[in-house]
């Protein structure tokens, strides 16, 4: 994972719940950013909680109803900022990488 990044707290924390079977907030923003934290290197579990999204408004609703949606989006911009963020830093690696290879 990319640690120094912002949100990397909640990203790990949700691995966690995933791999120990647990439908909490993090968990099912996890799952709904599979494939893009797959691609960036992350090991997920192989079984991933179906219609994440949905869940994961249906938890927010049961604590504060009148919250769920705001909070629902909240979440969803830690993800994607997290996400953004990890890709930038890979793609410096990988442009660090290129120039160590090529002795410049």
């Amino acid at each position: 994972m990319y640690p120094a990044l912002p949100g990397e707290d909640l990203i790990e924390e949700g691995v966690r719940d995933l791999r120990e079977q647990r439908e909490t907030v993090a968990a099912l923003l996890v799952a709904i950013g599979a494939p893009r934290l797959r691609r960036l290197g992350i090991e997920l579990p192989k079984a991933l909680p179906e219609n994440p999204e949905d869940r994961l408004y249906y938890l927010l609703a049961q604590d504060e109803p009148d919250s769920a949606h705001s909070r629902y989006n909240a979440f969803i911009r830690r993800l994607v900022s997290y996400e953004h963020a990890a890709e930038r830093e890979a793609s410096h690696a990988s442009a660090d990488n290129a120039i160590t290879a090529n002795g410049d």
